[in-house]
């Protein structure tokens, strides 16, 4: 098994193993990150292994070096193996704060027009949390509104931010909604806003997804004010289904619906384009605890669940889901961030032993 380690990734294709020879082999670009991504990534990798999972590895990773402040972490090269094998699995990586550095993650989704983020928040089982029964997806426009990232001090001491929300990403975004919601046997999708302030950002974004709604009959559609569903969230998240929002609301309620299911470890989350989708561990990177072999790499996991999901491993994703139940029903091996007394070694052995 090929050995991470912090320091950069040369270009390589890395292959798994155990898989029969006459199964098609995926390529994937595999983007492991900082911190803790290198461990969490052979984590994930020795699993797909364990499972038979026919794919290959296309590593590359960020770089700091000779890169002036407001230049792109990631490379030409990563973005060019992302668009020729059409799915990236993309651990943790912090951009340093203050330091004029484009986030790792905007670049992606501008870059790639990554215009969905799906986020899975779903009770698992052997999981202690406030609630139980949790079962839903936060759809989050990814390209736009208050992360254009058009901004300027208009004077010392005032600054603007603008907001850009067009219809085009709105049709995007509430297509995709609803076409989630069918293909996944959702039954609601609730458009989240605050059209009660922003009048015309909101509101053309509530009017569009009502004009798309009108195609999908058989899913139910409702609005919401942001706040409202929060406070919604927190009371009875069991009567949530599916929500489609503006960017900086579904990265906050993205959030906050992981905290009802245990945390940012145990939830995936996928980028999704028109030709390419990037799954990713949302989580930080964690340096605190990097090389000591107590991360948990669920989160990453889940993820590469859903992008097995997207290229018709159905039957590997199914017994990988069934395996990571099993581990965290018995409780034994699992890591001490969700209460277990297990490091990543013994939960990933676990994981690999009820692999059917």
């Amino acid at each position: 098994m090929l050995r991470l380690t912090n320091n950069l990734f040369k270009q390589s294709l890395i292959p798994s193993y155990g898989f029969a020879s006459s199964q098609k082999v995926h390529k994937v670009t595999f983007l492991p990150g900082d911190g803790i991504g290198p461990e969490i990534s052979e984590a994930v990798m020795d699993i797909f292994a364990a499972a038979k999972v026919p794919v290959e590895y296309e590593f590359h990773n960020f770089s700091l070096t000779n890169v002036q402040p407001g230049g792109d972490l990631i490379s030409t090269e990563a973005l060019d193996s992302i668009r020729r094998n059409k799915v990236a699995l993309k651990g943790p990586f912090t951009t340093p704060i203050g330091k004029g550095y484009r986030s790792v993650n905007v670049t992606l989704r501008k870059k790639l027009n990554l215009f969905a983020n799906v986020r899975p928040a779903k009770s698992l089982p052997g999981i202690k949390s406030l609630y139980q029964d949790v079962d839903v997806v936060t759809l989050r426009e990814n390209t736009e509104g208050e992360y254009s990232g058009l901004e300027h001090m208009v004077v010392p001491g005032v600054c603007e931010n603008l907001k850009i929300i067009s219809r085009q990403a709105c049709e995007n975004i509430a297509t995709y909604a609803f076409e989630y919601a069918v293909n996944n046997n959702r039954k609601k999708v609730t458009v989240c806003h605050k059209a009660g302030v922003q009048k015309l950002g909101d509101g053309l974004f509530i009017n569009v997804c009502k004009q798309v709604s009108q195609k999908f009959p058989q899913i139910e559609y409702a609005e919401e004010q942001v706040d409202t569903m929060c406070m919604r969230l927190a009371r009875n998240p069991q009567d949530v289904d599916v929500m489609v929002m503006p960017n900086l609301y579904g990265d906050i309620v993205s959030d906050l619906c992981s905290g009802l299911v245990g945390g940012l470890g145990l939830t995936p989350s996928g980028n999704i384009g028109k030709d390419v989708a990037v799954y990713e561990a949302v989580h930080g990177s964690a340096p605190d605890i990097a090389g000591k072999n107590l991360a948990n790499p669920t989160a990453l996991l889940l993820s590469g669940l859903m992008m097995l999901n997207r290229i018709g491993l159905t039957a590997q994703e199914d017994n990988i889901r069934q395996a990571l139940f099993r581990v965290f029903e018995e409780g034994k091996y699992t890591t001490r961030d969700v209460g277990g007394q297990g490091n990543m070694t013994d939960f990933v052995k676990a994981v690999k032993g009820n692999l059917k």
